[in-house]
C-alpha cells in the first residue's frame, strides 16, 4: 500500500471510531423503544433537519447521482429537480401534520404503527407495511454497502481486477461492520447525531472539490473544449436539459419527487421533531442544505467528464466524485490527508442513510410485527432487543445482497425508492389530509402500489429482439411514475366504495387538522 493510502486510510480510521463512540455514548441514556426509534422526540431543528437529509442522500447523491450525469449530461437534471421539488413540498405539508397526528394517534413510533393507529386498524396495514419496510430497505441498504465497498475498492486496490474483487469485499465487510456497530449501541440519538456530523461533512466535501476541478479545468481553455478533449462529441448537447426528445426522461426524472412522501427513514426525522416552531427552522436549513446539495451533485459529473485524466466506463461512472479527489489532492501529505478527510465526506454519505435505513427497519420489526401482532404483551426490554437482532438480521441480508461488486448503486436506489414512493406516498398524504380514507383503501394502496413497481421493474415480459425484458426496460418510464398514481386511485377508490370512518377517527383526524402543538 502507498504512503498516500496509508494517510487516507488513518482518516478513515478516525473517522468510523468517532462514530462507534458516539454510538457507545448514546447506548447509555436509551432504555426503550421510544428513546431507540425516536429519540424520545426530542430533535432540535439543525439536528433533524441535517439528520433527514443526510439520511436521504446516501451514496447516490456523491456516487450513483454524478455517475448518471458524467455519462449523459444535463438529461438527467430532472432527477435533481424532481427530488428538489419533492423535498420542499414534504417539508412544506407534510412534515407538521405528520408529528402531530402520530402524537395523537396513539404516540406512533412508525409509519406502520401511525397507518394502523390513523385507522383503527386490527393488524393488516401493521404487518403488511412492515414487509414492504423489510423487502425494499434490504435492497436500499445494499445500496449503501455497495458504495462503500466501491469507495475502499477504488481507493486501494491496485489497479487489477484481482484486487479490485478483493478491496470491495474488505470495503463491504468494513463499512456493514461499522454502520451495524454504533447503530445498534445507540439507536436513534446516535443516528441522528452522526447524521449531523456526516451531513456537514458532505456539503463541505461536494462544494469545495468540483469548485477547485472547474477552477483548474478552465484556467487556460473553455469548459466546452474541455469536454471536446476528453471525448464528448457535441459539448451543447451534453449540457442541453431537453436533450430527451421523447419526454421520457424529463417525466421519469420528475417522478422521482414523488418518492419522499412515502420514505419511512425520512418520515421518521419529521415525527420525532420536539415541537412546531423548531419544524419551521428545520424546514429552512433542509431546503438550503439539499439545493446546495444538487446543485454540487450535478457539478461533480459534468466537471469530472471535462476534469479527469482517464475516463471512466459505465460501470467505473459512479467513482468520479472518488477520481477527482484523488485528482486535485495527490502531490503533499497534507493535501493528501485533505482529500481523504473529503473521501470521508462520502463516507459519511453512505454511512447516514444505512445506519436509518436499518434503524426502521428495525422499529418495524420490533414495535409493528413483534410487539404489535405476534406478542402484544412483550416488555419494552423484550422488544428492545428484538429490534437490535433485526438491525443484524437485516444488514446481513443487504451485504448479501451487495456482494455483487457489478451492482448500481443508482440501479438499487431507483427500485426501493419507487416501491416506498408508490406504496406509501400515496397512503400517508391521504391519510394527513383526506378525512374520507380508510382502512381498506390504505391497505389496497399499499398493495397495488408495491405490485406495481415489483411487476414493472422485475418481471420479464415484454418480447424484444433481446429476448424478454421488463416494461420498465422496454419503455425507458420510471415506474414510480405509475405506481404512485395507480396507488393512489386504488386507494380513492376502495375507501369511497366501502364503509366511512368511524365518529372516532372524524373527530381525530379533525383535532389534529385544527390543532397547534
Amino acid at each position: 500500500m502507498s504512503s498516500s493510502n496509508v494517510i487516507v486510510l488513518c482518516a478513515f480510521m478516525f473517522y468510523m471510531a468517532l462514530m462507534i463512540v458516539i454510538g457507545a455514548v448514546y447506548s447509555r441514556s436509551t432504555k426503550n423503544n421510544e428513546d431507540y426509534f425516536l429519540g424520545g422526540r426530542n430533535l432540535g431543528a439543525w439536528t433533524a433537519a441535517i439528520s433527514a437529509e443526510a439520511s436521504d442522500m446516501s451514496g447516490w447523491l456523491l456516487m450513483g447521482l454524478p455517475g448518471a450525469f458524467y455519462l449523459t449530461g444535463s438529461g438527467d437534471i430532472w432527477v435533481a429537480i424532481g427530488l428538489l421539488i419533492g423535498t420542499a413540498l414534504n417539508w412544506w405539508f407534510v412534515s407538521s401534520r405528520l408529528r402531530k397526528y402520530t402524537i395523537a394517534a396513539g404516540n406512533s413510533l412508525t409509519i406502520p404503527s401511525f397507518f394502523e393507529n390513523r385507522f383503527k386498524s386490527k393488524g393488516s396495514l401493521k404487518v403488511v407495511s412492515a414487509i414492504i419496510i423489510t423487502v425494499f430497505f434490504s435492497v436500499y441498504t445494499a445500496s449503501a454497502f455497495s458504495s462503500g465497498a466501491k469507495l475502499f475498492a477504488t481507493l486501494f486496490s491496485d489497479g487489477t481486477n484481482q484486487g479490485y474483487d478483493s478491496f470491495y469485499t474488505i470495503g463491504l465487510i468494513i463499512a456493514a461492520a461499522v454502520i451495524l456497530i454504533y447503530t445498534f449501541l445507540g439507536g436513534f440519538k446516535a443516528v441522528c447525531t452522526t447524521d449531523l456530523i456526516q451531513g456537514m461533512m458532505m456539503i463541505v466535501a461536494i462544494l469545495t472539490v468540483p469548485i477547485i476541478a472547474y477552477s483548474v479545468m478552465t484556467f487556460d481553455t473553455s469548459f466546452s473544449s474541455a469536454l471536446a478533449s476528453k471525448g464528448v462529441a457535441d459539448p451543447a448537447g451534453f449540457l442541453n436539459p431537453f436533450n430527451d426528445t421523447t419526454g421520457t426522461g424529463v417525466i421519469s426524472g420528475l417522478a422521482w419527487g414523488l418518492g419522499y412522501f412515502g420514505m419511512p427513514h425520512i418520515l421518521v426525522r419529521f415525527m420525532a421533531i420536539k415541537s412546531g416552531p423548531e419544524i419551521k427552522k428545520s424546514r429552512k436549513v433542509a431546503l438550503v442544505w439539499v439545493t446546495l446539495a444538487f446543485i454540487a451533485s450535478f457539478l461533480i459529473g459534468i466537471v469530472g467528464r471535462g476534469f479527469l485524466t482517464a475516463q471512466l466506463d459505465g460501470n467505473n461512472s459512479e467513482t468520479v466524485f472518488i477520481r477527482m479527489i484523488q485528482q486535485v489532492f495527490s502531490t503533499h501529505g497534507i493535501l493528501i490527508f485533505i482529500g481523504g478527510l473529503f473521501l470521508c465526506g462520502i463516507l459519511a454519505a453512505i454511512m447516514s442513510t444505512a445506519d436509518s435505513q436499518l434503524l426502521v427497519t428495525a422499529s418495524a420489526i420490533s414495535e409493528d410485527m413483534y410487539k404489535g401482532v405476534i406478542k402484544k404483551s412483550a416488555s419494552e426490554k423484550k422488544a428492545l432487543l428484538v429490534g437490535r437482532i433485526a438491525v443484524v438480521v437485516i444488514a446481513i441480508i443487504a451485504f448479501i445482497i451487495a456482494f455483487d461488486k457489478n451492482s448500481s448503486i443508482m440501479s438499487l436506489v431507483s427500485d426501493a425508492w419507487a416501491g416506498f414512493g408508490a406504496a406509501f406516498g400515496p397512503v400517508v398524504l391521504l391519510a394527513l389530509f383526506w378525512k374520507r380514507s380508510n382502512a381498506a383503501g390504505a391497505l389496497a394502496g399499499m398493495i397495488s402500489g408495491a405490485l406495481t413497481v415489483i411487476i414493472w421493474d422485475y418481471i420479464p415480459m415484454i418480447n424484444t429482439a433481446d429476448g424478454l425484458v421488463t416494461i420498465g426496460s422496454s419503455t425507458g418510464l420510471y415506474s414510480l411514475a405509475i405506481g404512485f398514481p395507480i396507488a393512489l386511485i386504488f386507494m380513492i377508490a376502495v375507501s369511497l366504495a366501502t364503509k366511512k370512518p368511524s365518529d372516532d377517527i372524524v373527530k381525530e383526524f379533525d383535532y389534529v387538522k385544527n390543532s397547534d402543538f
